[in-house]
């Protein structure tokens, strides 16, 4: 435990009682709030795929990609670190709260991200460890290391390290990729955009005290605003895509015209907005909110199709 624990100061720099890190802060490096997403629509990509794994099988490669996704997760506190010690929402993080050492962080990221990969391999097949294995790296080196301190399009090309989920749970059950699961990585890959440019407004100093070059940061917050509107209408698109690709049904293509449209009334009310007050920041808050339900509800119903289809 001794490299888990760091010397906390008081006020006058002398050293007080060392606080150690404990399995809460373990739990809280995986960012569990996100990989929650992660894991359904993971888990929703392997239901939809033809062929069947066994319940233990299915389990095992759920949980691999939960794992996986909580190693990127931790590598990314491990890195941003010295960042999220100056932003308020994760100033009380494992790393910056002092409860834990970077050291011990990369070590259990390093370790959680070998185990996933090696342990899907060995459970379901070695496409769906590789495509796991892309995921993560592409997280931690191409979006945490060199697109989110240097560009506004951080975001963007970075949304690509949240879209592998489907894959890999179609790829677990398939040993391959097939049209439908690219056409769900191409929407939550489109997605990504308006989803975090509606928190980056709200919190838009959090990611400027930090030096992060977010797009409200760097271009403003009118400029925003209407790529969060141009996102949606290319969203909307790659939603409606699955259904008139005709690779879903009726289920999926109501759910999806209904959601997606009750998104871009969202979107509109942004885009209209001229609030500037952080505070009151109401459409910017209920856009980001409801851009989380519109993933489950689209991944539920894609599910629910193929079920009604089979």
């Amino acid at each position: 435990m001794a490299s888990n624990m760091s010397i906390l100061t008081s006020g006058n720099g002398s050293p007080s009682v060392p606080l150690p890190a404990d399995w809460r802060d373990l739990v809280a490096l995986t960012k569990p709030r996100v990989m929650t997403l992660v894991v359904f629509t993971g888990l929703c990509g392997l239901l939809a795929a033809p062929g069947h794994l066994s319940p233990v099988l299915a389990f095992t490669a759920v949980l691999c990609i939960a794992l996986g996704a909580g190693a990127a997760g931790a590598l990314n506190q491990w890195y941003e670190a010295d960042r999220d010690a100056k932003m308020k929402r994760t100033a009380n993080r494992p790393l910056p709260a002092g409860r834990m050492t970077r050291e011990a962080a990369l070590h259990f990221g390093v370790g959680l991200a070998a185990f996933s990969v090696l342990l899907m391999g060995f459970a379901t097949n070695w496409l769906a460890a590789a495509i796991l294995a892309v995921s993560i790296l592409f997280y931690v080196f191409v979006y945490t290391i060199w697109l989110k301190p240097r560009t506004a399009q951080n975001i963007v090309i970075g949304g690509a390290a949240g879209a592998f989920p489907p894959l890999i749970g179609w790829a677990a059950v398939t040993g391959n990729v097939a049209a439908l699961p690219i056409a769900l990585f191409m929407l939550i890959f489109f997605w990504t955009p308006p989803h975090f440019w509606a928190l980056a407004l709200f919190v838009r100093m959090d990611y400027a005290n930090a030096g992060i070059p977010m797009l409200p940061v760097v271009a403003g917050e009118a400029v925003t605003r209407r790529q969060i509107l141009l996102y949606t209408s290319i969203m909307g698109v790659a939603a409606l895509a699955p259904v008139l690709l005709q690779l879903t049904g009726l289920i999926y293509g109501v759910t999806a015209l209904v959601a997606t449209g009750i998104f871009a009334v969202f979107a509109v009310q942004v885009a209209l907005s001229r609030e500037t007050d952080p505070a009151r920041m109401k459409p910017e808050r209920r856009l980001f909110k409801y851009s989380v339900l519109y993933l489950f509800l689209l991944f539920g119903a894609v599910v629910v199709d193929h079920w009604v289809l089979a």
